[in-house]
């Protein structure tokens, strides 16, 4: 069915002639057969977000509809590839229309003559369900890809076979309880705007560990959870998205560059083939896909990736792996959506933003979490959801950072201040917050230490009460501080310098597990506590900031992995001799 182009408004284009249409069908427009999606049908007029540049199309330009919702391709090859917003691979794009992306060019998302070798785990006579896992394929080296039946379809295995096949070659037959066969191929197609099916969402129980130690110990996320990193332009949010993507404790990463600069997708492209996953010891591109649709690529195809990101997560999700979806920056796709809203005429919400901004957002965050898969085995996977934000101005008042932060459970907050001092993560610790802190406190003191979180709440308060006695400081100087007040705001300045700064550039600091995390915070509140009894007992201050104790805790980052525990054990040690012998000396 086809119809003609009546208007054209940058991406928007109005199309008549299109009855049996249907909101969200995928439409060719023009000669070029550029991408559309209907977004919404008058009749037989449809109103088409293009996602390609729309310079040369004019009324009379015929639109043909495909009758199919914008879906994505699920199969062996995500992994180590990189997409544009929807799911077009760049690298086959390059090899046809060179290093400038042709409009109008259709390369399928998957590749079609590679062939996988499929290894069943179903025979001949049983009965599968949809989520049903009939085999496997070696995706990468990192990630062993489970071959599932599509969600609609349910019965008893006709045929099936191991061996080379390409995505679509057919692997397996189920024969529904009417008497139909359907066959299955390694490649299964999902519309991007439905969330995949599950049994059941459970609250989310054990943190995302990400090697940072102001997240993973101050402001924990949980597997399966949703955070927001909102902070103003420089204050390092594209970092802090990078260090989760190469350091999270999770099976795969989908990485969606979401309207930011195309230099940052760069950095991505060539770090992550040489950095080291920890746990599998594998280049960290085997378990991660990236989705580019930066600045200079059509604003439309913006609302799109975070769609077919997420819906390529939820695939994975599926087979029971943990995994996490970064968007970098949410805002970039809500100016799209503000862009599209002005151009369909729709009555404006907010500083221009659509009304339904706040429900978009929570479509998103909500398909997060941690589930029971389908298929009847029981497997479970979980979904994380983080999203940069980038306020105008540094600006968390506007509504797409209001609307997030009503939203997701964890708000890691980056402050201009911290990062004009160097201070990075900048992430302001007054204005943070973590709603996982109180259901993650048992697997802290379960696999960590039972001391873990009681050192966090103590740090915590000592970090509050050093904001507090700054004030003073500001009005009456130092000197009117007790010694008590002057450690707690060295105590803090040690706990801001020594643990919660951190280099993403040095080997021995960009990533530090639970357990040194937890040695580390020990040894600085150890020393405030021995400190304090020594001030009692009339050291002064300045002697106590002088023990050679005191500076290797300042170097105690670099400490060997492997004996981690042990050094600081030993710097304690040192550092309770150190003080004594002041202590002493003050007696005498």
């Amino acid at each position: 069915m086809s119809g003609r182009i009546i208007k054209v408004s940058g991406p928007l284009v109005v199309a008549e002639g299109l009855p049996e249409a249907n909101m969200a069908d995928v439409v060719r427009v023009g000669k070029q057969q550029l991408i559309g999606e209907i977004l919404n049908m008058t009749g037989d007029k449809a109103s088409i977000q293009v996602y390609e540049e729309t310079s040369g199309l004019g009324p009379g330009a015929e639109v043909e509809t495909t009758g199919m919702p914008l879906s994505v391709e699920l199969g062996p090859g995500l992994l180590e590839n990189i997409y544009d917003g929807i799911q077009r691979p760049l690298e086959g794009i390059m090899a046809i229309a060179g290093e400038t992306i042709a409009r109008g060019v259709s390369v399928p998302a998957l590749d079609r003559e590679k062939k996988w070798t499929f290894t069943p785990t179903v025979a001949v006579g049983d009965e599968v369900v949809g989520g049903s896992v009939i085999g496997t394929v070696e995706e990468t080296t990192a990630l062993l890809h489970k071959i599932m039946v599509p969600p609609n379809i349910s019965g008893r295995i006709s045929y099936v076979r191991g061996g080379d096949f390409t995505v679509e070659e057919t692997v397996a037959k189920v024969t529904t309880a009417r008497g139909e066969d359907v066959s299955i191929s390694l490649m299964q197609k999902w519309p991007v705007r439905v969330g995949r099916p599950y049994n059941q969402k459970f609250t989310p129980e054990k943190p995302l560990g990400s090697g940072q130690r102001i997240i993973d110990t101050f402001f924990p996320l949980a597997k399966g959870g949703t955070a927001a990193v909102p902070g103003p332009f420089g204050s390092g949010k594209t970092v802090v998205q990078h260090q989760l993507a190469k350091w999270a404790d999770v099976d795969v990463v989908v990485y969606i560059g979401c309207g930011e600069r195309g230099n940052e997708m760069t950095d991505v492209l060539n770090e992550f083939p040489e950095l080291k996953d920890p746990r599998s010891g594998e280049s960290l591109m085997k378990r991660t896909v990236l989705i580019a649709n930066t600045s200079d690529m059509p604003v439309a195809a913006r609302e799109a990736s975070i769609y077919t990101g997420i819906t390529i997560a939820e695939y994975y999700r599926d087979m029971g792996y943990d995994v996490a979806i970064l968007a970098d920056s949410t805002s970039r796709w809500a100016e799209a959506l503000r862009e599209m809203s002005g151009r369909l005429e729709e009555m404006p919400g907010e500083e221009g933003y659509p009304a339904y901004l706040s429900s978009r957002l929570a479509q998103f965050y909500e398909r997060a979490g941690c589930v029971e898969c389908i298929g009847g085995d029981g497997r479970k996977g979980s979904l994380t959801a983080i999203g940069a934000v980038s306020p105008p101005g540094g600006d968390i008042s506007e509504p797409v950072s209001q609307a997030t932060m009503r939203i997701v459970k964890v708000f890691w907050g980056l402050d201009s201040a911290l990062a004009y001092a160097r201070h990075f993560p900048a992430i302001n610790w007054l204005n943070s917050y973590s709603l996982y802190l109180h259901g993650l406190r048992s697997w802290y003191d379960d696999n960590v230490s039972p001391a873990f979180m009681k050192c966090r709440d103590k740090a915590m308060a000592m970090l509050q009460s050093e904001a507090e006695l700054q004030e003073i400081v500001k009005l009456v100087g130092m000197d009117s501080l007790s010694a008590g007040d002057r450690l707690t705001l060295e105590t803090a300045k040690m706990i801001r310098e020594d643990f919660l700064q951190q280099n993403a550039f040095v080997d021995y600091d960009q990533y530090f597990p639970f357990d040194m995390q937890c040695s580390l915070l020990q040894l600085i509140l150890r020393f405030d506590e021995l400190a304090r009894v020594a001030i009692a007992r009339g050291v002064e201050m300045q002697d106590l900031l002088d023990i050679p104790a005191k500076e290797k805790i300042g170097r105690a980052k670099a400490l060997p992995v492997e004996t981690y525990a042990q050094e600081c054990e030993a710097i304690m040690d040192q550092m309770a001799v150190e003080i004594e012998a002041l202590a002493g000396g003050e007696e005498q």
